[in-house]
């Protein structure tokens, strides 16, 4: 297992490049819940990056597989979970790469854009749509802590929660960690900021995502933003799905390298 520091955690991740080199570099955030073996490995993500000769790096986020997991909400401050992915790139030297971020990852994926805008030549957000960028009240209870801390999973009745409850289980992930990480309280995204970002970005979101909003007015809010939707294919079932896949090479495929021009 290989890890690094940030910010005092100590964090997993692994670093696959493809015999005989690589063209790119893309670096993968998983989902809430998830670790970098499920949402990657498993999936079948590292195999099809290393047929397209590009290099693969995924981390454990903080509070998830075998990495540090504290369990103090403010551990898992947005700006310090976008930290954690400058952190690990600066720990393997790397400058400009492309980067996926899958459901939560999506939400780190697109802070460290922000906080290191010329870091990223292609910025890729998957499982969400415009919800996850939209003005939203402080809700008066945490239904999704309330259902990782949960003693009894059976007493869980909502459906999505019961699936994030046991995929969580699971994995043998620490709940009280997963908890600490729907509850810290972050603040409202900078949209101007978000439409300054200059990379290629590609939403790619399942047709039956019930939990993203719409993938085509997320992408409006980029200055080069596209939609990808995935028919028949939901949150769950669109992370190691061909069309997915498919949709991220097509789009890596098709824009520059380098869109800064250096």
């Amino acid at each position: 297992m290989l890890t690094f520091i940030s910010d005092g955690q100590t964090l997993a991740f692994d670093d696959i490049a493809p015999a005989g080199g690589h063209e790119r570099t893309l670096i993968l955030v998983h989902g809430f819940a998830s670790n970098r073996h499920e949402g990657w490995r498993r999936t079948g993500w590292y195999q099809a990056l290393e047929r397209r000769r590009i290099r693969c790096v995924a981390l454990d986020q903080r509070g998830h597989g075998e990495s540090a997991k504290p369990h103090e909400p403010q551990a898992y401050e947005r700006a310090r979970m976008a930290g954690d992915v400058i952190a690990l790139m600066d720990h393997l030297g790397l400058g400009q790469v492309d980067l996926f971020g899958y459901s939560m990852g999506s939400r780190t994926a697109l802070a460290a854009s922000l906080a290191e805008p010329g870091r990223f030549s292609n910025l890729i957000l998957g499982g969400v749509g415009a919800s996850m960028i939209g003005e939203r009240a402080l809700p008066a209870s945490n239904p999704m802590a309330d259902a990782m801390l949960a003693e009894d999973p059976a007493s869980i009745t909502e459906p999505m929660l019961k699936s994030f409850r046991q995929f969580a289980d699971e994995q043998g992930e620490d709940r009280q960690a997963l908890a600490a990480c729907t509850q810290v309280v972050n603040p409202p995204w900078d949209q101007d900021a978000i439409a300054a970002l200059r990379m290629p970005v590609l939403i790619v979101t399942g047709q039956r995502d019930s939990l993203a909003g719409s993938p085509e007015d997320l992408a409006a809010a980029f200055a080069e933003g596209q939609a990808k939707v995935l028919p028949g294919c939901d949150h769950f079932s669109a992370i190691p799905h061909g069309l997915t896949k498919a949709a991220v090479f097509d789009f890596l495929d098709g824009v520059e390298d380098d869109p800064w021009g250096r």
